[in-house]
């Protein structure tokens, strides 16, 4: 898929570009990123390069993952990442995808990365089909877990060893967001259990 830009009323979500190596760097030299999240600890220049010249720009052109730079409308200031990963819709009927994100520490607060992870999820039910967005975070994440139920995720439960992080598997809170959750229609009907 061709790399797409979205906006919000405060916010510009694009393709991460190399004149933002060295935000994203600083970004990931917080602790709190590296202990919560994916990116490598530690977090060195040539990490930043790699996920910006190669694996976002891949992740596009494979249809593997979608991946976005939030940036704060006007000034420009890095907000964080935020990506659709584990894709599985473009050639089946399942339709659903991963939201992933990071905020950098001194944009946290400010309700950035509820109005990115909004705009990211209309884009995909509305563009591109997507049935169920799904969101993991490690068991403990409060931060991730607070911006997952603002954005209107709704709490599953809790996986047993679903994630790896630092050679140990880890618990994960787990939560979806559907497109009837906000009204919106999916080719595919919802037929929930029958509530007791």
């Amino acid at each position: 898929m061709e790399p797409v830009t979205l906006t919000t009323e405060r916010l510009i979500l694009r393709p991460l570009e190399t004149r933002d190596v060295h935000a994203v760097y600083a970004a990931c030299q917080d602790p709190e990123i590296q202990r919560w999240t994916t990116v490598p600890s530690p977090y060195t220049r040539e990490h930043a390069e790699t996920f910006i010249g190669q694996i976002s720009p891949d992740g596009w052109r494979d249809d593997t993952q979608y991946g976005f730079g939030v940036f704060t409308n006007g000034e420009d200031q890095l907000v964080g990442t935020m990506a659709l990963v584990r894709l599985a819709m473009l050639h089946t009927e399942e339709r659903q995808a991963e939201l992933g994100y990071w905020t950098a520490k001194e944009q946290r607060g400010r309700g950035y990365t509820v109005e990115a992870a909004r705009a990211v999820c209309q884009w995909a039910f509305i563009e591109l089909g997507v049935q169920r967005m799904e969101w993991y975070a490690e068991a403990g994440n409060a931060g991730s877990r607070a911006v997952a139920l603002k954005t209107g995720f709704r709490m599953e439960g809790t996986l047993r060893a679903r994630i790896v992080h630092e050679g140990t598997r880890r618990d994960a809170w787990t939560g979806s967001l559907l497109p009837s959750d906000w009204s919106l229609t999916s080719p595919t009907p919802y037929l929930p259990y029958p509530q007791s």
